[in-house]
């Protein structure tokens, strides 16, 4: 399917971010995803970063990252994104990963310490996790609160009647259990969760997965559209309209969520400093 005439995806470019990276041995899921506004972010000197390699222990159909045995974690990763997020002098940034089944805390260790590294170094820098479901595990997701990230987001990605074609490895309930959770934990921290559209969901469908995301007390929610990165991932069955977007975000604000974000090219990370600035108070 050809994308329609709203759906703009600009140019990656050359940009210093890139360079900081690779200068840091370090991978943005901006890149490893093929996300659709690597040109924008990039070229405001932001950037995802992906913590834990570049290989994935799942493999869901609509992702481009890479799916094989991943490496030992690195220890030296947390300082080095440090200095990155130093180098770039970012205010926010959000720290994302693979996901990593092969280890006893699913990587949860490294998140904190990245967390931590990153506010030795500038204790104003304000952070987002976007992590896995640790298989539901409330002690790997104990281990990243108490590092006090500003945001925890994961992803519920799709409804549950398309995980087995989407997110085949994962558990919708356990998705929405771990928000639920966390916001249970560390009631100061804010949950956000996000969810593509365009991959043959119902708008009931779609609602259902707000209430549900709003009944763990899900604080942020962002909804974009599904755009295939690879041939070998699961097609596009239709394009949603920019109006349509529009009436989900005003729907959701009425449904009590802070703040909203929801358009073609809405992605989790992308502007996570401004939903942070203007949500709505409590």
């Amino acid at each position: 399917m050809r994308h329609p005439e709203w759906i703009k995806v600009q140019s990656t470019g050359a940009h210093e971010t890139k360079k900081l990276l690779r200068r840091h041995g370090l991978s943005s899921v901006c890149e490893e995803a093929r996300c659709p506004n690597q040109g924008r972010c990039f070229s405001r000197g932001t950037a995802a970063f992906m913590i834990l390699g570049d290989r994935c222990t799942r493999n869901c159909s609509f992702c481009a990252v890479d799916s094989s045995k991943p490496l030992p974690p690195d220890p030296g990763e947390p300082a080095r994104v440090a200095e990155a997020v130093s180098g770039l002098g970012l205010d926010f940034v959000v720290i994302t990963s693979v996901t990593r089944d092969d280890l006893p805390d699913g990587g949860a260790g490294q998140f904190a310490a990245t967390v931590e590294a990153i506010r030795k170094i500038n204790g104003s820098t304000r952070v987002e996790v976007l992590t896995p479901d640790f298989r539901g595990d409330t002690g790997a997701l104990r281990t990243v609160l108490q590092a006090a990230p500003d945001v925890f987001n994961h992803n519920v990605e799709t409804v549950p009647s398309l995980y087995p074609q989407v997110r085949a490895m994962a558990d919708y309930s356990t998705s929405i259990n771990i928000l639920k959770a966390a916001k249970t934990l560390y009631p100061e921290i804010r949950t956000k969760s996000g969810i593509m559209l365009g991959l043959g969901e119902s708008r009931a469908e779609v609602l259902s997965v707000m209430r549900d995301l709003r009944e763990a007390e899900c604080d942020f929610l962002t909804i974009g559209q599904y755009l295939r990165p690879r041939r070998d991932n699961i097609p596009v069955v239709e394009y949603i309209t920019p109006e349509v977007f529009e009436q989900y975000r005003v729907t959701a604000l009425e449904m009590g969520f802070r703040a909203v974000a929801a358009s073609p090219l809405t992605r989790s990370s992308m502007d996570a400093s401004l939903m942070f600035e203007n949500c709505r108070p409590y």
